[in-house]
């Protein structure tokens, strides 16, 4: 079954007309603890045991140096004067997300990335990498064998074929932490919630749930995406009374009237708050068709002319008649639809329209193009 765009358009923008407010939500879908996040850990390291999809070591240098610093380790010393051919070796970046709260003895996931000119990664091994965080202190300890998506072959006669990316892998539990990340949840006689989208009507209403529950001035808002929450010292205490919180329904405030327009893919996606002042717009399409076409002209019979090209050129004009609608104060966004539907634009005309209305200072919302 084939739907049109201007069907899939009227479904779509209709399902959102119909809900005139916004459902309440839970207050740890609304807004995170402030401190209590991720923290990013990187590391340099070596995979071998590749079958010749290694590092080409006239191309990388800190292959071959990196592999002398670690047989070094070993006692082990290579000549400098002696160029090893690594070619089941290669030089990788090691990243992983620490979450809050991980204790020593647990283990993380982990994604190896090859930083030289390796062809494939697959069947390696990670030899032991220490990763690290911003401050430069170890975190964690990554080792394993890696696991690649992709894969590759190639033909004597130079093709090749690839699928998905063979010099990225990730090795699952290949990290095992060895030191704790503080943060400041168990500090202080109060917590912070950032709210993930900023709203001054969502920070009142978070605030007022707050005080409802708990008590008066037990948590005030500090902005349009901060709220302090007065807490106990005890970390035991703290944690149940998190808890309690996170599970409160709070109703967010209504986002701001936007138009979204992706001109890539000609996605248009507009809010149930936008609208539109008083409007005339006009529509249709002008199209110019010229083609060349060579005409051959011969001469008369007892002429002593010759044959000759002439360049014919046909020059043809269609336009499409312009149908106009006209928008009535206060229109809302169904309204809208409704009649640039009965129009019948394509995308990039109703791109057009929407920015042409923008301009004019009729459409009351904020485009966004991306």
């Amino acid at each position: 079954m084939k739907i049109s765009f201007k069907s899939l358009l009227t479904v779509l923008i209709t399902g959102l007309c119909m809900s005139d407010m916004v459902s309440a939500q839970r207050l740890k879908d609304l807004a995170s603890v402030q401190g209590v996040r991720e923290n990013q850990l990187v590391g340099y390291g070596l995979v071998v045991g590749l079958d010749g999809t290694g590092d080409q070591t006239s191309q990388t240098p800190f292959t071959i140096q990196t592999f002398k610093n670690m047989m070094s380790q070993f006692g082990i010393q290579v000549p400098d004067d002696v160029t090893p051919q690594l070619k089941n070796v290669a030089a990788v970046s090691v990243h992983a997300n620490m979450s809050p709260f991980m204790k020593p003895g647990q283990r993380l996931d982990i994604t190896v990335s090859s930083i030289g000119n390796a062809k494939s990664l697959r069947g390696g091994s990670l030899l032991m990498t220490p990763l690290k965080g911003i401050d430069g202190q170890v975190y964690a300890i990554a080792q394993g064998n890696l696991v690649v998506g992709g894969f590759g072959a190639d033909g004597a006669d130079g093709s090749s074929i690839s699928v998905n990316i063979k010099s990225v892998g990730r090795i699952p539990n290949g990290a095992l932490i060895e030191r704790e990340i503080a943060n400041p949840f168990a500090m202080g006689d109060s917590f912070t919630f950032l709210l993930n989208a900023p709203d001054f009507t969502t920070a009142k209403r978070v605030t007022d749930a707050i005080n409802r529950l708990i008590g008066p001035e037990t948590a005030y808002a500090l902005d349009a995406g901060s709220i302090k929450v007065t807490a106990p010292r005890d970390p035991s205490r703290r944690v149940n009374y998190l808890s309690v919180l996170e599970n409160l329904q709070v109703t967010p405030g209504e986002e701001g009237a936007k138009v979204i327009i992706n001109s890539r893919t000609g996605t248009i996606v507009m809010g149930q708050n936008v609208r539109v002042s008083p409007t005339a717009i006009s529509h249709g399409n002008l199209t110019v068709t010229i083609k060349e076409n060579q005409a051959v002209i011969q001469p008369d019979p007892l002429a002593a002319g010759d044959t000759a090209v002439q360049q014919d050129t046909d020059i043809t004009i269609t336009q499409e008649d312009a149908r106009m609608f006209v928008l009535d104060p206060g229109v809302n966004l169904q309204d809208v639809v409704n009649a640039i539907n009965e129009v019948g634009v394509a995308p990039g005309d109703l791109m057009a329209i929407l920015e042409a209305l923008k301009q004019a200072g009729a459409l009351h919302a904020e485009l966004v193009v991306i």
